[in-house]
């Protein structure tokens, strides 16, 4: 196992310790609810949001416990998201993570339920945290908040909606992935280097440039890997936004086309920590693992 492996092995295993820890029952009454949710949240996953915001964080040489609660928070938005695309009335879809969808394995009306109070939990864990002071909390709130929502993700998902069947130009769909996808792993660069109360803006926006390149190089490989990835290996049905008639980066670009955007984002990505040096090498090497990635 090389460094990077163990890198992310290790904020697997702290961020997974910590969402266990904090998802714990509170009521006999709301246990189908609960047990929906922990099945979201602790069925599996990359976590790579919270690993960036981990990465952010040690970039400013803080890399404590607080900064758990911020991750934490970025995973619960991430995983409340999972849930509703996969919806009947969304994406449609049966398989997640190698496992029936929340909506399979309980009921629609549960899953649906069980994203609300994610994502309404995440909110209240950051506003909550004694870390921070309160002018930290307000600004990670805000910033979450803006990221989830429809200038966001959500804006991102209903433009992704109306374009099926449809034709989008690149940049339209570069502007539709930077909602959907890429402004949830600006927010969890972005909070880590918030959490840490050291960071100016000089050093915000350098991480704003390499999270925005990022964000774009994850989606395209994802849709790289929806054509080149076996199911059992990505987890999800292979194939599933071209059966739906999405505009994806290879059905525009060709295969060829997406994997040389993806290494171009990847290398503007890494050129963007210049100022930071050193401190910046987990935030690097996440670019390239982002790209090379094989589900």
């Amino acid at each position: 196992m090389n460094g990077l492996e163990q890198y992310l092995k290790a904020c697997q295993t702290r961020i997974d310790s910590y969402l266990e820890q904090q998802l714990g029952n509170p009521s006999a009454k709301l246990e189908r609810l609960y047990a929906a949710m922990r099945y979201s949240v602790t069925g599996g996953g990359k976590r790579i949001r919270p690993i960036l915001t981990y990465a952010s964080c040690e970039a400013f040489g803080v890399g404590d416990t607080p900064v758990d609660v911020a991750a934490a928070a970025v995973e619960l938005i991430h995983a409340y998201s999972l849930i509703h695309d996969d919806l009947p009335a969304m994406d449609d879809d049966d398989l997640r993570r190698g496992r029936p969808t929340c909506h399979r394995a309980f009921d629609e009306a549960t899953a649906i339920l069980a994203g609300d109070a994610l994502q309404a939990l995440a909110f209240e864990w950051i506003s909550q945290a004694s870390s921070w002071q309160a002018e930290t909390r307000l600004r990670m709130t805000s910033l979450l908040a803006r990221a989830a929502g429809p200038q966001g993700m959500v804006g991102g998902q209903a433009i992704d909606l109306g374009a099926v069947g449809g034709l989008l130009d690149q940049d339209s769909l570069q502007d539709m992935h930077q909602r959907k996808t890429g402004a949830l792993i600006r927010a969890s660069v972005q909070l880590g280097a918030l959490a840490s109360e050291r960071a100016d803006a000089g050093q915000l926006a350098a991480l704003e440039q390499y999270a925005d390149c990022i964000g774009l190089a994850f989606q395209v490989q994802d849709d790289i890997l929806d054509v080149e990835a076996d199911t059992s290996v990505l987890g999800k049905q292979q194939g599933a936004d071209l059966a739906r008639g999405k505009p994806t980066y290879p059905s525009m670009l060709g295969l060829d086309g997406a994997h040389r955007l993806a290494d171009s984002l990847c290398e503007q990505a890494i050129a963007a920590l210049q100022p930071f040096g050193n401190d910046a090498q987990r935030l690097r090497q996440m670019a390239r693992y982002i790209v090379q990635r094989p589900f």
